[in-house]
Formats: structure tokens, C-alpha cells, sequence
């Protein structure tokens, strides 16, 4: 644990359930000055992710953008290949880009095809998987339409899935926004959360809410706030 986070959580009670708006500009206060920090939100929701109606997956396009510089990769081929290098993907390939997946090559942080190539993309499971990259028409990241999906993503559109202890973990912009820009992002994803309840959930559904900076301590969000 270095000083900055000793000294930071000293700064604060870590138990106090904060209003959005005290978190935000919280974190901000206590995120590192040398460079610009990705602010990030974490959600237990109380879901059972072994259960797939109780997977909570989607995608939302943050109202202020996420301030990150998204590369992606586009499994595509002929005309469509050539609209998403237009659109400015990243990488773009069909058994070529898988071959380097396969290589080790995992240098994107969102991963689109089109339909016809989920046979390739298919066979990358073991890469893609694990990092919650593979493509899903659930998130708009299996379709035809390349280019709308490339300029979606990099203009601020975020996917968020429960990992298997049933959390979220988005990031909603950098240190960087000013307090408005980051609770607009806030208020719209959880928002978004609430609306992807599963029917099936039972009980407190926002069980613990926090914010954090890259390098900083977490701060506990009152979700009845």
C-alpha cells in the first residue's frame, strides 16, 4: 500500500454511506494529480449470476462520454471490413485477427464481428472470454452494422455484465470531468442497472455501491440516496 493511499483513506471514514454527488466530488479531491485517473463504479447487485436469467448484461452510452481512448477490434470481411477501418476500428481482420488473438495479440479493449464471422470468432473463447470481450448481439457487438457499433463504442457507449460474485464495474469518466459530467454518467448507468433488473431477483437489488479513482480508495455511495 503506498503513502498517497495511506494518506488518502485517512482523509475519510470508509464506512460513511455518501450521497453521489459528496462521492464524486470525493474521489475527485483525493485522485493522484500527476495524471489524469479513470473514475469507476462498482455495483454488488443481488443477482445470482450462475443463473442466466439473472445475468445482468448490456450496454449504455454515457451521456458524457467515458474521456478514454477505446480501441477496437472488428472481425469482419470484404465491404464490411472496409466500412469499419473507415469508422476507425482499430484492427481489422478475419482469420487474420483471429490467428493473432490466438497469437497473444489482445491489444483492444472492445471486440465487434459480424454475424458471419461468429464461426471464426467462436473458436476464441479461451482468449476473449475471460476478459468479457466476446462479441454478444445482446450487446450490439454482433452486427452488420459495423460502423454505427465502432463510432457507438468510442464515442462513449460502455458494456456492463455481472462477474460471477454479481458485480458491475464501469468506468464513468476521469478526473479530469468536472462533478456535473460525472453524475451524469452516474445517475445514467444506475439508472440503466435498475432498468436491467431481472425479474427473478428477490430482496435489496443495489446492495453496495462505491466509487473509486485508478490509484485512489473506494467511496460507499448511499444507493437510497
Amino acid at each position: 500500500m503506498g503513502k498517497k493511499y495511506k494518506d488518502a483513506i485517512n482523509k475519510f471514514d470508509r464506512e460513511h454511506l455518501h450521497t453521489a454527488p459528496e462521492a464524486v466530488a470525493l474521489v475527485k479531491s483525493l485522485a493522484a494529480k500527476n495524471f489524469d485517473e479513470s473514475i469507476d463504479l462498482s455495483v454488488r447487485l443481488g443477482v445470482d449470476p450462475r443463473k442466466a436469467e439473472e445475468m445482468v448484461r448490456g450496454t449504455i452510452s454515457l451521456p458524457s462520454g467515458t474521456g478514454k481512448d477505446v480501441r477496437v477490434a472488428v472481425f469482419a470481411q470484404g465491404e464490411a471490413a472496409t466500412v469499419a477501418r473507415e469508422a476507425g476500428a482499430d484492427h481489422v481482420g478475419a482469420e487474420d485477427l483471429a490467428e493473432q488473438v490466438e497469437g497473444g495479440m489482445m491489444d483492444f479493449d472492445v471486440a465487434i464481428a459480424t454475424p458471419d464471422m461468429m464461426a471464426v470468432v467462436g473458436r476464441l473463447g479461451r482468449s476473449l472470454g475471460p476478459r468479457g470481450l466476446m462479441p454478444n448481439p445482446k450487446t450490439g457487438t454482433v452486427t452488420d452494422d459495423v460502423a454505427k457499433a465502432v463510432e457507438d463504442f468510442k464515442g462513449g457507449k460502455v458494456e456492463y455484465r455481472t462477474d460471477r460474485h454479481g458485480n458491475v464495474h464501469v468506468p464513468i469518466g476521469k478526473t479530469s470531468f468536472d462533478e456535473e459530467a460525472l453524475l451524469l454518467n452516474y445517475r445514467a448507468l444506475v439508472d440503466e442497472l435498475n432498468r436491467a433488473k431481472p425479474a427473478s431477483s428477490k430482496g435489496r437489488y443495489m446492495k453496495r455501491v462505491s466509487l473509486s479513482s485508478t490509484m485512489g480508495p473506494g467511496v460507499k455511495i448511499d444507493p437510497e440516496a
